[in-house]
């Protein structure tokens, strides 16, 4: 059985500015901001959502499969994943765009300056969720906005369980979107920045949430993560790690921890400890699929992180 993966796949262009860029912007001068900023370091990372669950899912032993919208510049990603063993079945190249494309540039106190180019994810919506075959859950991540709504409308009238992941998808949808989102799926999994934003928009509270779905899943960074159920909270621990290299991708690689419990039926409190611990692993490396292990050494540290194997 698999897990459809409905989000977009990216290149992450990351780059390092030798300076500050409060010595290189004036505060009296940012309504005719004009700057250059020279950065000798950069690196292409693979990226995007559907690619980084994907990748992680596949870690943990997993049958992932992406559904997204690429463009003509995707065949490097493309060798990428027929080198990791995913498969690329449902992932659609639109001949005239782009690659979705994220440009960051960080400085040396950490301040970043990010520009997007969604690209093909524009026309994610082209993809059909019946389509696939013998899928036994799925996940609406980021994507184009008709794309999150489509696949979110098709998974619920196929009875197909889905997990509703807004991520920083979320500014594109208002409070009866993201209700509607929400009464669709079977789960819901936020970090807690985007559950304030989930409790703006709809005017309910994470226990109220919890009432249309199975679960709501809510991260918490270094702090842990909650589950809401319709009967209790359950808190989850986070996994210690041995450095904080790169929080980016860390949310999808939990999400992959929280597919693969799923897929095996697994009570919460294990399911919660396999995504944090997989978002543990991921913070310890730059990129968001640097990252590799073996099953055992995997069991190995869950044992040694929660007290139990697998």
């Amino acid at each position: 059985m698999s897990a459809l993966i409905c989000g977009s796949y990216a290149f992450d262009n990351i780059m390092v500015f030798h300076d500050r860029f409060k010595n290189h912007i004036l505060p009296d001068k940012v309504h005719m901001l004009n700057v250059s900023f020279l950065v000798p370091d950069m690196r292409r990372e693979f990226g995007g959502c559907a690619g980084n669950i994907a990748y992680n899912l596949k870690l943990l032993g997993g049958e992932p499969l992406p559904m997204a919208t690429v463009g003509n510049d995707f065949e490097p990603y493309a060798q990428w994943l027929e080198k990791c063993g995913i498969a690329s079945d449902h992932v659609k190249v639109i001949p005239d765009a782009f690659t979705g494309q994220a440009f960051i540039t960080t400085d040396l106190d950490d301040n970043q300056i990010t520009a997007f180019h969604p690209g093909a994810m524009g026309f994610s919506h082209e993809n059909k969720v019946g389509d696939a075959e013998g899928v036994k859950l799925g996940i609406v991540s980021p994507d184009g906005r008709d794309g999150m709504i489509e696949h979110a409308r098709q998974f619920a009238e196929l009875d197909i369980p889905f997990i509703f992941d807004p991520g920083q998808g979320m500014p594109m949808f208002d409070g009866n979107d993201l209700m509607r989102f929400v009464e669709q799926a079977t789960w819901v999994t936020v970090n807690d920045y985007e559950m304030q934003l989930l409790q703006d928009r709809t005017g309910k509270s994470p226990h109220e949430l919890a009432e249309h779905v199975e679960a709501l899943i809510v991260t918490m960074g270094a702090k842990g993560s909650h589950v809401y159920t319709k009967q209790h909270r359950l808190e989850i621990p986070a996994a210690k790690t041995e450095q904080l290299a790169d929080p980016t991708g860390c949310g999808d690689a939990y999400r992959a921890g929280l597919l693969y419990g799923l897929m095996h039926d697994m009570d919460w409190e294990t399911t919660g400890r396999i995504a944090s611990l997989m978002g543990a692993i991921k913070i310890q490396h730059h990129g968001t699929q640097n990252h590799s292990f073996d099953r055992q050494a995997f069991d190995d540290r869950f044992n040694e992180a929660f007290g139990y194997y697998l």
